[in-house]
């Protein structure tokens, strides 16, 4: 039902959480709501892309490669480097508290989907997400058949999201413009038991702006991406592309630690 579930992720994995949203309302989820969970991001462990808006780059780059995925060119984190595998998730599903949660997960189990007979857009609630209690909940959806707060705050925080969507789907809109992205590909080189350099190992291939052809750019379009705010997330896209080496490291990490001890 959510507009995100149009979208691609073809550098593996299914960033989508959402099992059985429904449109929230007090006679169907009456009595429902949130409740405390001891995996409380057990659910972004399922993929290792996670979709980004374009304002989220600066903070996200500090702890991920962001990389442009599928036809529709789609901004995401890179957590993982097969499908499945998170390593920004601990095996108790509780996320790295050093690392930055995008929105779109922040949102969780909450969604808007487009009603477009009544052209508007409706909050949805994932009934099978693992914090929504069905009976007893320490955070109600309503009380006295209205809306409580919490309720009132996640419809503005997927309001807000809709809006930053939108500028995110404008921003890639002028790097496609522009003839900014190209494909892309992270090799890993690992090293043999001899200390010789092993045979290179594709772990990635994506879209990423093409430096190249970023400062061949005349300089009145650079200082129109640069007011436009446009020029600084794309400098944190080409900065985080650095920490495919730390995704890296994290992976090898995460690999020996679930080998059996001989």
């Amino acid at each position: 039902m959510a507009q995100e579930q149009n979208n691609d992720a073809t550098l593996t994995g299914n960033v989508l959480f959402y099992q059985n949203p429904e449109p929230l309302s007090p006679d169907t989820h009456g009595t429902m709501g949130i409740s405390a969970t001891a995996t409380p991001h057990a659910f972004v462990a399922e993929t290792n892309v996670v979709p980004l808006t374009v304002a989220e780059f600066p903070a996200a780059s500090l702890s991920y490669p962001i990389v442009f995925i599928g036809e529709n060119y789609m901004p995401v984190a890179a957590m993982g480097l097969s499908a499945g595998q998170n390593v920004f998730v601990s095996a108790d599903g509780v996320f790295k508290p050093d690392a930055y949660l995008p929105a779109f997960a922040r949102r969780y189990p909450f969604v808007f989907a487009n009603d477009e007979r009544e052209e508007r857009m409706i909050l949805c609630v994932d009934t099978n997400a693992p914090m929504v209690s069905r009976s007893n909940p320490d955070v109600p959806f309503f009380e006295n058949g209205k809306a409580t707060p919490f309720v009132e705050n996640a419809m503005q925080f997927c309001t807000d999201f809709e809006t930053e969507r939108r500028r995110t789907e404008s921003f890639v809109g002028l790097l496609r413009e522009l003839n900014l992205l190209s494909p892309r590909e992270t090799l890993y080189r690992p090293q043999n038991p001899d200390g010789t350099p092993g045979e290179p190992q594709k772990i990635a291939e994506y879209f990423a702006v093409d430096e190249k052809v970023l400062n061949e750019l005349s300089g009145d379009k650079l200082v129109e991406l640069r007011n436009n705010g446009a020029l600084t997330h794309i400098y944190a896209h080409l900065n985080s592309l650095l920490a495919w080496d730390k995704l890296i490291a994290m992976t090898i990490e995460r690999n020996a630690a679930a080998q059996p001890v001989q």
